[in-house]
């Protein structure tokens, strides 16, 4: 009988906090693909759907993210006034450059 490994998909996280001035901070980690994004943005839409001036995503703990996590991110940008990414990791920085989402995201270092 063959045997086949079972994926269970990506383990990734959100976490949903607010500056002194009510900004959302939104720090996703691990990794995020259409295994886990339903979960991850159930999480960080009841500070989006608000339209807030600005959103910030701390993606410093964010290792990987497919399609699904570029979706997440344009998403929050059409609700949002700005869009901030915060310290995205270098191969999380060449998705979003290769996509073309640093003309509509700003990616601060």
């Amino acid at each position: 009988m063959e045997q086949r490994e079972h994926r269970r998909g990506a383990v990734g996280a959100a976490a949903v906090t607010f500056d002194a001035v009510g900004v959302p901070i939104i720090t996703l980690t691990g990794e995020i693909d259409v295994s886990n994004v339903d979960s991850l943005r159930a999480t960080i839409e009841p500070a989006v759907e608000t339209a807030p001036e600005r959103v910030v995503f701390d993606l410093a703990g964010l290792d990987f993210m497919d399609s699904s996590g570029i979706a997440l991110l344009l998403q929050a940008a059409t609700r949002a006034g700005a869009v901030h990414l915060r310290q995205p990791s270098a191969i999380v920085r060449r998705i979003i450059e290769i996509t073309g989402l640093s003309e509509v995201l700003q990616v601060d270092a």
